[in-house]
């Protein structure tokens, strides 16, 4: 029995279910001929030999990037919502699945410390979520820049050039963490500042409590890109960064990625604003939507147009299935942790191994020491570690690398020779439960 097997029945059911809905509107004009059933079947042969090419990103053995594959309740609900194909920019498009939208944006807000007066709605995905609350941004201070620390996502850079909005990089220590003092001095030129709450990096979650401080001195926004890290919310107070996400709620606006810890398949991410008011700036008209309901439909509130509705769907089921408690979606968050500082106190133990910084989330950054301490010849190991892993087949491992800048890492490792722009360290992310029970073995693959 293959895993996804024991759904099928429930998919079979599901899908028969709603045959019989669509058959009440008359007959089925969609039929397929047994020719071309057979054509689609050969296809679907090839698709399945070509995807066979992929890396085991389903596998614990593989924690390299920022890739899952969705629960089966998300990927069963969106399969089943996907075959009416409901669109959920206006709600005659979708209606059920935009309420399931609104369903989930409530739990959501509800879970940073939002209240009712907040406006939010999901997204294709992180990009375009960081790009609505600048634009937000950029429209309540026009003359002003956006801030970000030098972890920052580079969306966010790339985004400020789309708007033709001003773009400063403020400057972070040897730790990751960004220069209160910049901020304070720069501050009159800030209109807002982004807050990354588990930099896609190397996991670290800034200062928000101390930047919050100096924002609200100073009449600057504060936007929190917790695209990776926001539903590390449900279990805070087992994070070293606890004290930070006490104070979520008080940020002007936030992005979450369902497409990463959230469960989701790609095509699913949101943006919540504080202040339900900001969706005047989203204030527009059309000729041929919005006149089947009077309640607000949700392209009234995003700069997207057409979006799946079977997104909302897929992350409706996932929350019914796995709430947004500490012993619900928390649980699973809990073990990608516990892998984390599982595998970081391991690699603490291995002779030659070195941890880069204990980590913040579920993201740890390592490498092997050279004999010879010099950074180009720690660059070479970690290039060495990283191929031999990919070319072990079954029984190997899948990492990624990360460069650190040459004077950031000699910050930390004072004893290497600075022979190299950049020092190349190993990076693993453990953001799939399984990992929990894997990490002995992972580690003895790698130092083998």
């Amino acid at each position: 029995m293959n895993q996804f097997e024991p759904y099928l029945p429930i998919l079979e059911e599901a899908l028969q279910k709603l045959d019989s809905w669509r058959v009440s509107y008359g007959k089925d004009t969609g039929s397929i001929s047994d020719a071309q059933f057979e054509q689609i079947q050969k296809i679907a042969d090839r698709l399945t030999v070509r995807l066979e090419g992929n890396y085991p990103f389903h596998h614990p053995g593989y924690a390299g990037q920022m890739l899952k594959p969705p629960h089966p309740v998300a990927w069963l609900s969106y399969a089943l919502a996907m075959t009416i194909n409901p669109n959920n920019h206006a709600l005659d498009g979708g209606p059920p699945t935009s309420e399931m939208e609104k369903e989930v944006i409530q739990k959501m807000a509800a879970m940073i410390g939002y209240d009712s007066n907040s406006l939010g709605h999901l997204t294709s995905g992180g990009t375009i979520a960081n790009l609505e609350a600048l634009f937000i941004a950029r429209e309540i201070h026009p003359k002003k820049a956006v801030a970000a620390s030098a972890n920052a996502h580079y969306t966010h850079q790339r985004m400020c050039h789309v708007l033709n909005c001003e773009f400063i990089k403020i400057p972070a220590d040897h730790f990751g963490i960004p220069d209160i003092d910049f901020i304070k001095n720069n501050a009159d030129q800030i209109g807002t500042i982004v807050v990354t709450l588990g930099t896609t990096g190397l996991g670290i979650v800034e200062p928000l409590q101390e930047i919050l401080k100096v924002a609200k001195n100073n009449h600057i926004r504060v936007h929190a890109d917790a695209a990776y890290g926001g539903f590390f919310k449900l279990i805070s107070d087992e994070l070293p960064s606890r004290r930070h996400w006490d104070y979520l709620s008080e940020c002007d606006s936030i992005v979450i990625d369902p497409h990463k810890h959230g469960l989701q398949p790609y095509g699913c991410g949101s943006v919540l604003y504080k202040d339900a008011a900001v969706g005047k700036y989203f204030k527009h008209d059309s000729p041929y939507t919005y006149f089947t309901s009077d309640d607000l439909h949700l392209g009234e509130i995003s700069l997207e147009c057409s979006r799946a509705g079977a997104s909302a769907a897929a992350f409706w089921s996932t929350l019914e299935f796995l709430p947004l408690t500490k012993s619900g979606l928390g649980s699973i968050l809990a073990s990608t942790i516990n892998a984390a500082n599982k595998f970081a106190s391991r690699i603490k133990e291995e002779s030659k191994w070195q941890l880069y910084r204990n980590p913040d989330l579920d993201i740890v950054a390592y490498f092997k020491e050279p004999n010879e301490k010099s950074i180009l010849r720690l660059n070479q190991i970690s290039h060495e570690i990283f191929d031999r892993g990919m070319n072990l087949g079954t029984s190997g491992y899948h990492l990624s690398l990360f460069k650190v800048p040459a004077d950031e890492f000699l910050e930390n490792f004072p004893d290497y020779q600075p022979n190299a722009e950049h020092a190349v360290i190993l990076r693993s992310v453990f953001m799939k439960e399984e990992h929990e029970d894997f990490v002995d073995e992972l580690v003895q693959r790698l130092t083998s």
